[in-house]
C-alpha cells in the first residue's frame, strides 16, 4: 500500500499477513527510510526500486519478540545507517539514538520519540517533509485503538512496562498534531497486542484519542491492571527473537533441497523427527503417512508451526511443489527456523515403501458429533481465555502448545473429537495426537456452532 502524505512524502507499506505485522518505507521522492523491516529483505529492496528510490537508512523501534529483523542484514548490504536504540544491549554496531535524536534522509526530518511499554527501550520515530504533515511509526507502542503487550521481557517488568506504555500512548498524542498519521508495525494479527485492535488499514493521532484503549482510562492503575487481565498466551518461538535480534541476524543461506525417500522418511518419522505435511486439512484427513504431522500452509501456518515445534527440532517438510515448499522456507526463516532442507515434493501415496503406512480419519461438524453413539472425549484445544469464555460440559482443555506433551497419556481404545475456535488449531492437534495411535475425528466447524445444536455449554 502506497500512502501520500501531502507535501511529497510517501509511505510504502509492506505488510506480512503470516505474522501480522507492518514494515515501512518513508520517502521524499528520491531518498527512503525503512522501518522494522522483516528478515526477508529483497521485497524491501524491490519496493524501492518500484517507487525509484533510494534506502539511505534503517532503523528499529525495538528488539523484536515475533519475528527476526532484517533490519541489520539490509543496512549492512546497502551499507547505510541502522539506527537502534543506544541503550539496547546489542552485538552489532549500529548508530546509536535516544529521546530526542534527530535524523535526516533526503527532504525527510525525523525526530526519535522514547515509547517505552512494550519493551523498555522501545522508541517510535516521527517523519516530517516541511509542509506541516507528518506520520508517527509507533512500531509496538500505539497501536490502532491499543497497545503492545507488555508481558514480553518478564513477569516482573509486565505492570511497570504497562504503566508506562500508558505514558507514551499519551505523550505521543499530546505532543504532535492530530492529523499525523499513525502507522504501527505490530496489531494485524500479531499476538504482540495486548487488546484486541480496532482494525482498518489507517488511522490519525486524532483518531487514536477517541479510540485508543489508553484514553478510556484516567490512572495508570486501573489501565495497566486491565491489559494485564486481558493479555492472552503467545507463540513458544518468541523466547528466541531477542536473543537472535540483539546479535545482528544476516540474510538465512539456503542449502537446496534434499530430497527424501521413503526410507529417510521412515526412518525420521522412526527417530521421533518433526515431518511436516503442508496439505490442507481435509486431504491431509483423507489420506497421510502415520506418523506425520498437518500444518496447513497459508497465512496462519507460520504462527503455529512456531507455537508447537521445538526450535531445535530436525524437520522435514512435505510440500505440493518446490514453489511451496521454498515459500514455507522463507516463511519459517522469518521466525528463526533456518535450517530446512529435507523436503517431499509431491503425491505422499508415490513414495512407495510398505514401512509408511497410510491412514485417515473423519472430518465432521458440532451436529455430527452429537449424533456419535460411542463413548468419546472431546478435547478443546484453544486458549486459556477462549475456554474461560464458554467451554462444553466435560470437555478436557489441552491448549494447542501442551497437546504434543501429553498425548501419550490419552486413551488407546477411546474416540476423541477434537475442536478449536474454527478448525485450524484442531487440525494440528488430530494429526499429532493420531500419530502417537490414538483415535481422533476432526470437528472442523465454529465453536459458536457447538450451543445451536445441543451441547451444553459451561464456565469456569
Amino acid at each position: 500500500m502506497v500512502l501520500g502524505i501531502g507535501g511529497f512524502m510517501h509511505v510504502i507499506t509492506i505488510e506480512t499477513p503470516e505474522l501480522g505485522d507492518r514494515s515501512y518505507l518513508v520517502h521524499d521522492g528520491s531518498k527512503a527510510f525503512v522501518l522494522d523491516p522483516q528478515r526477508d529483505i529483497e521485497r524491501v529492496i524491490k519496493a524501492a526500486k518500484d517507487a525509484g528510490v533510494e534506502i539511505r537508512a534503517v532503523a528499529e523501534t525495538h528488539i523484536h519478540n515475533d519475528y527476526v529483523t532484517g533490519g541489520y542484514e539490509l543496512a549492512t548490504r546497502l551499507q547505510v545507517p541502522y539506527y537502534v536504540n543506544e541503550a539496547d544491549n546489542v552485538s552489532f554496531e549500529r548508530n546509536g539514538v535516544k529521546d530526542g535524536s534527530k535524523i535526516t534522509v533526503g527532504g525527510l526530518e525525523i525526530e526519535v520519540v522514547a515509547t517505552p511499554g512494550h519493551t523498555p527501550n522501545h522508541l517510535s520515530y516521527v517523519v516530517t517533509d516541511g509542509s506541516g504533515e507528518g506520520v508517527v511509526l509507533s512500531g509496538g507502542s500505539m497501536l490502532f485503538g491499543s497497545v503492545g503487550r507488555t508481558d514480553l521481557i518478564s513477569a516482573e517488568l509486565t505492570e511497570p512496562l504497562a504503566k508506562a506504555q500508558y505514558h507514551s500512548v499519551r505523550r505521543l498524542a499530546e505532543k504532535f498534531p492530530e492529523h499525523f498519521g499513525v502507522f504501527p508495525t505490530h496489531g494485524f494479527g500479531s499476538f504482540c497486542s495486548s487488546v484486541a485492535t480496532t482494525g482498518g488499514s489507517t488511522s490519525t493521532l486524532g483518531d487514536e484519542k477517541r479510540n485508543n484503549i489508553v484514553f478510556k482510562f484516567d490512572d495508570e492503575e486501573l489501565f495497566a491492571k486491565t491489559i494485564i487481565a486481558g493479555l492472552t498466551a503467545y507463540p513458544k518461538y518468541y523466547a528466541h527473537m531477542g536473543r537472535i535480534n540483539s546479535a545482528g541476524p544476516r540474510a538465512p543461506r539456503f542449502e537446496p533441497p534434499a530430497l527424501q525417500s521413503a526410507q529417510d522418511i521412515y526412518d525420521r518419522i522412526t527417530k521421533g523427527e518433526w515431518v511436516v505435511d503442508l496439505r490442507s486439512r481435509r486431504d491431509f484427513a483423507k489420506a497421510h503417512i502415520i506418523g506425520t504431522y498437518n500444518i496447513e500452509y497459508g497465512n496462519s501456518f507460520t504462527t503455529f508451526f512456531g507455537w508447537v515445534v521445538p526450535f531445535d527440532a530436525t524437520i522435514t517438510l512435505m510440500a505440493a511443489d518446490i514453489e511451496q515448499f521454498e515459500r514455507a522456507r522463507i516463511d519459517l526463516s522469518r521466525i528463526g527456523f533456518d535450517n530446512i532442507r529435507n523436503a517431499v515434493i509431491g503425491d505422499v501415496s508415490l513414495l512407495g515403501n510398505d514401512k509408511l503406512i497410510t491412514s485417515s480419519y473423519e472430518i465432521v461438524s458440532f451436529a455430527d458429533g452429537k449424533e456419535i453413539e460411542e463413548d468419546f472425549l472431546i478435547i478443546d484445544v484453544r486458549r486459556h481465555d477462549e475456554w474461560n469464555n464458554g467451554f462444553i460440559e466435560g470437555a478436557k482443555h489441552v491448549p494447542l502448545e501442551k497437546v504434543h506433551e501429553i498425548r501419550a497419556t490419552l486413551d488407546d481404545e477411546r474416540l476423541h473429537l477434537i475442536h478449536c475456535q474454527s478448525g485450524y488449531r484442531a487440525s494440528i492437534a488430530a494429526s499429532l495426537i493420531e500419530a502417537s495411535g490414538k483415535r481422533v475425528r476432526l470437528i472442523d466447524d465454529s465453536f459458536d456452532v457447538a450451543k445451536e445444536v445441543g451441547f451444553n455449554i459451561k464456565r469456569p
